[in-house]
């Protein structure tokens, strides 16, 4: 029987509409909190099964079907408090992206048949295609418009699975890339496979088997650090009722169980200060009182003033005052932390938008601080979700990662879960221990191998007091990571265009009459 025509859909656009949208829904549950993390290949395969073959338009429509509903759920914290406005702009918006980058891997489907109908073509070339263009698109959606929003990456769902360690040696990118392949590899197996070729499936096998052996790359034991982290549990949120200082009383009270430990350093959370203490010196000798009571420094933050501009900032303070370091957050959340474009959105919501009066601009310094010899690299919030802030850290010595987050925007939702997998992954990643310190909870000590080593769980003031283990040496993922994204994203968008340009060619000389005289 004659194999059907690979370059045509798999399933009728009937169905293929329903299958995008149910594989949006099922790749919800790989994530925080469910974190089924298998549903992940069952997600990206029915996904695949839908856009193969498609036209431009059938392409757009089930790309965006299948965007619309991962988006929109995995995506709900941020209806929390400030109503559905923001939630639908944020998931429509990604929605679209997810349907324009729809099309391109719908062309790899219908073109790379005609280019490449063989074995090899079919099994390797086809999937890697297809895997570089999902992983082309998560880069693009992570990085525009206004920085992007890097949320709901493949690689991420597989924090709890056995694949993780492979992030360490191309990073989540990287591990994106390699689930999207083994899924696309899958497909064309099937579409190929008959009793008398079994060969047709070991591509996807080796894939699979380089998944489950290949180990965390190894990193340099460097000893310990003991670390105090606070969370105070305080009214840290936007719209929280409170009364001045009432943060920093939060996380005081919560820190005096730690006077008279020993330790290296005294870690509070994202907005644990609630006031500047470079310019309000009763703040300021507080920190200093502070800092004398548990006999180390503290790596605190708080919204700075230099000049006419706002800072979301970390510090080191000290008994001697500060700040001795600073580092200020290279990503500020468009539309949360300063508006872009202001002139233009406000209109659309004034109210909405009328309630971000601060703008927040974003940092250049290095995201290392250097504690008593201790490298320690830093991110604020959702700078753990960009690879360039944790890459640079771990590239310019950092031996341990300290994240300072505030959650307390979005309590009873997922979304302190969702952050808590980016910094579980950032451990595996860079072979680094992680604290990620919240002001209302999850907050966790992680291990270089991505295990929990303390915890303090939602909406409870508490602390922890952990030796935090330090490592030296850069992993793959760290080394090779900025140039491997390039390779597997744009990469890909130049291997299609290539594809087109071949395919072109071959229809017009098809096309061009042969000449008198010259035979047949």
């Amino acid at each position: 029987m004659p194999l059907a025509d690979p370059s045509r859909p798999i399933v009728s656009l009937a169905i293929a509409a329903p299958l995008s949208t149910a594989a949006g829904l099922l790749l919800v549950l790989a994530y925080p909190a469910p974190a089924v993390w298998p549903l992940a290949f069952p997600a990206v395969a029915m996904a695949l099964v839908a856009l193969a073959g498609r036209r431009v338009w059938s392409a757009v429509l089930v790309g965006f079907l299948f965007g619309a509903a991962f988006f929109s759920v995995n995506l709900l914290f941020t209806a929390r408090y400030l109503g559905p406005i923001p939630w639908i702009a944020l998931s429509a918006l990604e929605a679209l992206l997810t349907a324009a980058f729809a099309v391109p891997i719908a062309l790899a489907y219908r073109w790379m048949p005609r280019i490449a109908p063989g074995r090899i073509g079919r099994l390797l070339v086809l999937p890697t295609l297809v895997a570089g263009l999902w992983t082309l698109r998560e880069q693009i959606v992570g990085s525009w418009p206004y920085g992007g929003f890097p949320w709901g990456r493949i690689g991420v769902s597989q924090v709890n699975g056995p694949f993780a360690e492979v992030a360490s040696w191309v990073g989540m990118s990287g591990l994106s890339f390699l689930v999207v392949l083994f899924c696309a590899m899958v497909i064309e197996s099937a579409r190929r496979w008959r009793p008398r070729r079994p060969l047709a499936a070991v591509p996807a096998l080796l894939v699979l088997v380089a998944l489950l052996v290949l180990p965390q790359f190894p990193t340099t034991d460097a000893g310990s650090t003991r670390v105090g982290a606070v969370q105070g549990n305080g009214p840290a949120g936007y719209f929280d009722e409170r009364a001045r200082n009432a943060v920093l009383n939060a996380q005081l009270a919560a820190s005096a169980p730690l006077f008279g430990e020993d330790m290296d350093v005294l870690l509070w959370p994202e907005g644990g200060v609630d006031s500047d203490p470079t310019s309000n010196r009763s703040t300021a000798a507080v920190l200093e009182e502070l800092a004398r009571r548990v006999d180390a420094p503290l790596l605190i933050s708080a919204v700075t003033e230099r000049g006419p501009r706002l800072y979301n900032s970390a510090l080191v303070w000290t008994v001697d005052g500060g700040p001795l370091q600073t580092y200020d957050k290279r990503n500020p959340v468009p539309f949360g932390e300063y508006v872009p474009d202001r002139a233009f959105w406000e209109p659309f919501a004034p109210d909405l938008i009328g309630l971000i009066g601060r703008e927040y601009t974003p940092g250049t310094a290095s995201p290392v601080f250097d504690l008593n010899g201790v490298g320690i690299g830093l991110a604020i919030c959702f700078d753990v979700i960009y690879d360039d802030v944790v890459w640079d850290g771990a590239a310019q010595g950092a031996e341990v990662f300290m994240f300072q987050t505030n959650n307390a925007d979005f309590r009873g939702t997922d979304e302190n879960l969702q952050q808590l997998a980016f910094a579980r992954m950032r451990a595996i990643e860079t072979g680094r221990s992680v604290v990620n310190l919240s002001t209302v909870g999850t907050s966790q000590v992680i291990a270089p191998d991505g295990s929990t080593l303390d915890e303090l769980p939602v909406d409870v003031a508490g602390h922890m007091l952990t030796d935090v283990p330090l490592r030296t040496g850069l992993t793959p993922a760290v080394v090779i990571g900025p140039a491997l994204k390039v390779v597997l994203g744009w990469g890909s968008l130049a291997g299609l265009v290539a594809a087109g340009g071949i395919l072109l060619v071959r229809v017009r000389t098809t096309k061009t009459p042969v000449p008198e005289g010259t035979g047949a």
